[in-house]
């Protein structure tokens, strides 16, 4: 892909030093131009006509939930007791810490 902007070897770099990455030279001249490829297709996206296009926050589509947001306390205490390791009647016990 032939494109208008280019990424120097300088730039590719820049961007190693500006990342704390440490690239050879075979890395050097591969990041040049898969990044060149990248920009020149992000040229061709820039082309595509929007105008017409709605923005979105999301791709996906979220229905709004239909139901009353109401607290419930749907577990009794000596149900979550009897699963505690130890326990009283009506507390957890735990190790102390200090």
């Amino acid at each position: 892909m032939a494109s208008t902007k280019t990424v120097t070897r300088e730039d590719v770099l820049h961007m190693a030093q500006l990342s704390r990455l440490t690239v050879d030279e075979d890395e050097i001249a591969r990041f040049t131009g898969q990044l060149s490829d990248i920009l020149s297709y992000m040229d061709i996206l820039g082309k595509v006509d929007t105008s017409a296009v709605e923005p979105l926050y999301s791709p996906v589509i979220h229905a709004p939930t239909m139901r009353e947001d109401v607290a419930e306390n749907r577990r009794e205490r000596a149900d979550m007791l009897r699963n505690a390791p130890d326990g009283s009647d009506e507390y957890f016990i735990v190790p102390r810490i200090v």
